[in-house]
């Protein structure tokens, strides 16, 4: 199997920022939260990235390999949604294509998933 990796955005904003004292962006909070719980959900690589270009649609993360494919999920919460995204991280590294069951999915992933993108070297079908 090919461990995953999960990058979130650090540059993406809440609806609250700026309304709050803490200067720091909900993204770069989001990325705290999840580096915070990540030994009780183990992930190969949590890797902070600026700007995933999904501005409209909050705080996003997105999960892939090499091989496998690559989910974007977003409107993530950093105090609520943490744990889901490394539990989804860590089922997408455990399945041989990243295609996870969706049922087993955490249900704000299922609700929030953005894009699914086909891995580099799909074959091109006929």
């Amino acid at each position: 199997m090919t461990a995953s990796t999960l990058y979130v955005c650090t540059t993406c904003r809440s609806s609250t920022d700026g309304a709050t004292v803490d200067p720091t962006r909900a993204g770069a909070r989001l990325l705290s939260a999840v580096q915070g719980v990540a030994d009780d959900y183990p992930v190969s690589r949590i890797v902070g990235v600026e700007c995933l270009s999904n501005c409209s649609r909050g705080c996003t993360i997105a999960v892939g390999a090499p091989g496998k494919w690559t989910y974007v999920i977003g409107n993530l919460d950093a105090e609520q949604h943490a744990p889901d995204v490394l539990a989804f991280a860590r089922q997408h590294s455990a399945h041989e294509t990243g295609v996870t069951v969706w049922r087993d999915r955490p249900e704000h992933i299922r609700k929030n998933t953005i894009a699914r993108v086909p891995p580099m070297n799909l074959p091109e079908s006929s």
